[in-house]
Order: C-alpha cells, then sequence, then structure tokens
C-alpha cells in the first residue's frame, strides 16, 4: 500500500478535524485549471457515461488537448456535450475540484483560414506541455487529433480543516 494512501486509512477519527467545504472563486478555479494538466473527461453515449483521463492546458478560459482516435474516442464527434473534472488531493480533507461542462469541438489542420490558425493555436498550446509533440521525438505520436472544450459553466470546491 502506498504511505499516502496508508496516512489516508490510518487516521483516527480523534484525530481527524472536521473539514469545511466552500466554493472556490472563479481566479481560484482559473489557477486550479492552470497548474494542472491531468483530468477526466465523461461523456454520454448510447445510455452509458464513459469517462477518460486526458492530457490538458488550460490557456485563456479554454482546455485543449489530443487524443488517439479510438473507437471510444469517436463518439466525441457524435456527442459533443461533455464534462471535465481536475481534482488536486493533498490529503483526505484537504482537496480542490474543478468541474467544467461544455462543447468539444475537434480541430483540423485543414479547412477555413480559421479552422487552421485554430489548430495551430491548440497545438502551440499544447507544446507548452509536451514541447516535442506532433515531432519525431512525440513520447505520444498516436494522439494526433486536437480538441477544444469551451466551457459553458465551470464550478469548483474546496475542503479543508485549515479554513
Amino acid at each position: 500500500m502506498s504511505s499516502s494512501l496508508h496516512q489516508f486509512r490510518n487516521v483516527s477519527a480523534t484525530a481527524l478535524k472536521r473539514p469545511r467545504i466552500r466554493p472556490l472563486t472563479p481566479s481560484e478555479v482559473e489557477f486550479v485549471l492552470a497548474r494542472n494538466c491531468v483530468a477526466r473527461i465523461a461523456f454520454q453515449h448510447e445510455g452509458k457515461v464513459e469517462l477518460m483521463p486526458i492530457h490538458y492546458v488550460y490557456i485563456d478560459g479554454v482546455v485543449f488537448g489530443r487524443i488517439a482516435m479510438g473507437v471510444k474516442y469517436l463518439q466525441w464527434l457524435v456527442v459533443s456535450d461533455v464534462v471535465l473534472e481536475v481534482d488536486e488531493i493533498h490529503a483526505l480533507f484537504d482537496w480542490r475540484s474543478i468541474v467544467m461542462r461544455g462543447t468539444l469541438q475537434l480541430l483540423s489542420a485543414q479547412g477555413t483560414a480559421s479552422d487552421r490558425l485554430a489548430h495551430r493555436n491548440a497545438v502551440e498550446a499544447i507544446r507548452t506541455l509536451i514541447p516535442s509533440a506532433f515531432t519525431d521525438d512525440d513520447p505520444t505520436p498516436d494522439r494526433q487529433f486536437i480538441f477544444r472544450i469551451d466551457p459553458s459553466e465551470v464550478t469548483g470546491r474546496e475542503a479543508s480543516t485549515r479554513l
């Protein structure tokens, strides 16, 4: 068992302070989204909820990411409404969680000048996280499809015993 998990499970009830949960301010939400790079994305298809981990970059209120085009991911083309969740967990009662609802759009290097510009901007954004993305040294070369999530609603909460 990992030491951090062991730490969570072996804390006596009397040693725990009661956590307080509060909503995060918009600027706190922005900071959490900007300083992280792994999230879970969920969407519904044929009556089932699919949930997948992704790498992402958050810049100027938009999420950019990339995927390999497997069967599950093809479903995103059909269902563009998604939910993204980002968590920071420091201890059992010390965490922050962001939930973003929005519309996912696959970006293409083909198409109109606007389409090509959006794709180029997304590539630049992804390279802030993985500088070798889309080069011969790319650590995940199968992830050739780029997406953008434009949020319609973003909320965040924090639990802490220090509040």
